[in-house]
């Protein structure tokens, strides 16, 4: 339990750390709260001018969570290394003479060990996700979650990622609405990630991911109104 705890929080200080609003507050001098929609994301830092701290601010939100999902990793492995001793001590000769078949019987399924990198993983992409929408060094006011999201999904699941990213892409190029490609890439992401991950994937790990799709879905609430209602800026447009 420690381990899921130890992670959660973790993940969620990561999560946390507020780049957007850090790199223009240290470049620009403003507070990027103040412009444009208020958010402290890419998209927002771009308003104030300055593309390059956009950039930066994409791929350090991306970045920070590939971070919290490999440490998840690292520690799920430590885990599983752990559990291949104990059962390596429970099947070895000297063990099964003393203990008889029950060393064998009680031994710990490798399997059930392995699964925790997914779960681990599955914890900090939630967790991180939660900590970029609710920073706590910003009043729990954060950003939409897309980087963050990008990058947990890329470390839990490239391959499914590639293919999510594509129909965003295509999606954008059509419509020239990124919120829509947003919305529509982290509603289909579970789905493929349940398609392609099947046979490595259980279901608190897919409840987890599905969760952190609605958590970005539930913060383009006023995107979508103003998708429904025809008002959404598109790409490109002033």
């Amino acid at each position: 339990m420690i381990p899921f705890i130890a992670i959660a929080v973790l993940s969620y200080l990561l999560g946390s750390i507020p780049f957007g609003y850090i790199l223009v507050r240290m470049f620009v001098g403003v507070d990027v709260r103040d412009q444009g929609s208020g958010n402290i994301g890419a998209t927002n830092v771009a308003r104030t001018g300055a593309k390059g701290l956009a950039v930066a601010t994409l791929l350090l939100d991306a970045f920070k969570g590939v971070v919290a999902v490999l440490i998840a990793y690292a520690v799920a492995a430590t885990l599983v290394a752990r559990e291949a001793a104990v059962h390596a001590h429970a099947a070895s000769p000297a063990n099964v003479v003393a203990h008889g078949s029950d060393a064998l019987l009680h031994m710990p399924a490798m399997t059930q060990a392995a699964q925790y990198s997914y779960l681990l993983g599955a914890i900090a992409a939630l967790f991180a996700i939660v900590g970029h929408m609710f920073p706590v060094w910003l009043g729990f006011k954060g950003g939409k979650g897309v980087a963050t999201g990008l990058g947990v999904f890329i470390a839990l699941a490239p391959k499914a990622v590639l293919l999510v990213i594509g129909i965003f892409v295509l999606l954008v190029a059509i419509t020239r609405y990124v919120s829509l490609g947003s919305i529509v890439a982290a509603a289909l992401f579970p789905i493929v990630f349940f398609a392609l991950e099947r046979d490595q994937s259980s279901t608190p790990v897919v409840v987890m991911i599905a969760g952190v799709s609605l958590l970005i879905i539930a913060k383009h609430a006023a995107n979508i109104r103003r998708l429904l209602a025809g008002t959404e800026n598109r790409l490109g447009s002033k």
